[in-house]
């Protein structure tokens, strides 16, 4: 259950239930223990109850958790629409999570502007800084956290690394500003615009692959 909320975003009892395989009674006995040890934050909505991650450390204490065992699959019903748009580029607390997030992380780690290290933690190495800079992201700037400006999360869709941290966040809000990215002011979707589908493969050499399934 803990698993299937890494994006950040909010379930229902049932729909966590059904992801762990386990009864509704006996999910909401776990989710309440949950609740009460800091992992899970939950918000009622009406009669619903939605349960999300306590915040971006859970994840990343899960994240570190899942090295120390096999992957194991999660139960899931048909994606929707929105289901697969959410796939495709959503926000994960406050940076951009998805296909094309994955495909920006690993990016700037084949052009050497991000180097993986130790801890999950990213290196934002001297040409990443140019590169940022260039974009209007003064990286020297961000305040760090105890995990640097830089640092590696796990996508629960893609089972690869996108960029979070500081530096994740600057970035996702640069490129709305910039007007590639357009978030959707009812959900965590986020969608690639006409302008930021031609900007990407220059600015970046994104693979156009990467972008057939964004929406314009």
């Amino acid at each position: 259950m803990l698993g299937v909320l890494l994006d950040g975003g909010a379930l229902l009892a049932g729909e966590l239930a059904y992801a762990a395989g386990i009864t509704a009674q006996t999910a909401s006995a776990h989710l309440a223990k949950l609740v009460d040890g800091g992992f899970l934050t939950v918000e009622p909505e009406g009669r619903h109850r939605y349960y999300r991650l306590a915040g971006g450390e859970i994840a990343a204490i899960l994240e570190s958790l899942a090295g120390f065992g096999p992957a194991s699959p999660v139960r899931r019903r048909a994606l929707s629409a929105e289901a697969q748009e959410l796939r495709e580029a959503r926000r994960c607390y406050d940076h951009l999570a998805g296909r094309l997030g994955v495909a920006i992380a690993h990016t700037l780690e084949d052009r050497d502007f991000l180097v993986p290290e130790a801890d999950k933690r990213y290196a934002l190495t001297a040409p990443g800084r140019d590169w940022f800079g260039a974009l209007g992201i003064d990286a020297g700037a961000l305040r760090p956290t105890r995990h640097g400006v830089a640092r590696q999360c796990l996508d629960w869709t893609e089972r690869r690394h996108h960029l979070a941290g500081p530096l994740g966040a600057a970035l996702l809000a640069r490129l709305g500003e910039l007007g590639w990215l357009r978030r959707s002011a009812q959900s965590r979707i986020v969608q690639l615009t006409p302008l930021g589908r031609r900007e990407l493969p220059q600015r970046l050499g994104i693979p156009v692959s990467a972008l057939a399934m964004s929406n314009s």
